[in-house]
């Protein structure tokens, strides 16, 4: 993450925006609970709109370490406030972090930020977009869902309405030169286990039935080499079992009927996808996109080769390629720019838009 902040840091002098730039904390409540954000605006002129950063999966320290810098710059130089908050129990923010926090619970919790921008009279917060990232695919279409009048969102390795973990696992195992026969030996027996917990069979059972997997280097790596225990098993398998499996697959749904769900977005939606995303299989959500949003709105599809889920350049695009490798935290040719030029495109749709609603 430092070497982030250094990248990000570097871009903000070499665009010439950090005297331009006000930056200020900003807290909301959610479920009781204070939530730290940090809120970027232009300083020399009044943001014709207010873009929300949704995060993806795992903790973060978002706020202290400067996350999606150059993107929160780059809409800054567009005109745009930015406002981007730490989970709970994450940074600054209060509360408990819960790893399984529902979707729909994390667009709640958007739609509560929301809510407390616009009481605030902050500039901008009249004209929302939103901005997110892998699991922001879920989030931001709930928000657009149940809050009227999202001006538009930009998604960024977007997903489909399923686990996307199964494609991880077995990418990156492919990546680590694992042979087919192992990879399919590998992820069968993961599959296997979601299974099992979730039929509701016992710690023994899963423990006997996963020992390839769970011996595997990279899923030690993944887990932080924390390893199950009989007591977080049952703890996962009470909450897992609430979810929704699909019986064919075995990958739990996240969102049911989610294709409905995106066919009612009726904002105008810019799609960004790296080629060599190895998190999720960007071609199967690129085509969910076309065929759902592509009908009913202005859908604006971009892709990046040799990019990884992060849109960061990469060579394989593995999980831990850039760490690894020490590579540098290079941004996709292209990335900012595309986003910059779309949202210049769709002003005049926009203005139009809040004509009508007034």
């Amino acid at each position: 993450m430092k070497k982030q902040l250094l990248i990000a840091l570097l871009y903000f002098a070499t665009i010439g925006v950090s005297a331009q730039i006000k930056k200020e904390i900003f807290e909301f409540e959610y479920k009781n609970t204070v939530i730290n954000g940090v809120l970027n605006m232009p300083s020399n002129k009044p943001p014709k709109g207010l873009v929300l950063i949704v995060h993806g999966s795992g903790q973060t320290n978002a706020v202290a370490q400067e996350w999606h810098y150059d993107i929160r710059a780059q809409f800054v130089k567009s005109g745009y406030a930015v406002y981007m908050w730490d989970k709970m129990g994450c940074g600054e923010s209060g509360g408990t972090f819960d790893y399984n926090q529902s979707v729909q619970s994390s667009a709640e919790e958007g739609i509560a930020a929301i809510n407390a921008l616009k009481e605030k009279q902050i500039p901008g917060s009249d004209e929302i977009g939103l901005w997110g990232i892998s699991r922001g695919g879920w989030i931001n279409p709930l928000i657009i869902n149940q809050y009227d009048g999202i001006k538009f969102w930009v998604s960024v390795s977007g997903v489909d309405e399923k686990e996307n973990f199964k494609y991880l696992l077995a990418e990156n195992l492919r990546i680590n030169g694992h042979p087919k026969d192992s990879i399919r030996l590998l992820v069968d027996e993961w599959q296997a286990g979601v299974r099992l917990t979730y039929a509701g069979e016992t710690y023994e059972t899963y423990m006997a039935a996963t020992q390839n997997i769970r011996n595997n280097k990279f899923i030690t790596r993944f887990n932080n080499g924390a390893s199950s225990t009989k007591e977080g098993y049952y703890t996962y398998q009470k909450s897992f079992m609430k979810e929704t499996l699909d019986e064919a697959t075995g990958l739990v749904v996240y969102i049911e009927n989610f294709e409905t769900l995106l066919s009612k977005v009726n904002c105008p939606v810019l799609a960004l996808f790296g080629e060599k995303d190895m998190n999720v299989d960007w071609t199967k959500t690129k085509s969910l996109y076309e065929s759902t949003l592509g009908k009913n709105t202005d859908l604006t599809i971009a892709s990046f080769p040799d990019c990884n889920h992060n849109l960061f350049k990469c060579q394989t695009g593995g999980f831990y390629e850039i760490q690894d490798n020490n590579l540098p935290w290079d941004r996709c040719d292209g990335f900012l720019d595309t986003m910059a030029e779309w949202l210049v495109d769709i002003e005049p749709s926009r203005k139009n838009s809040s004509k009508k609603r007034e």
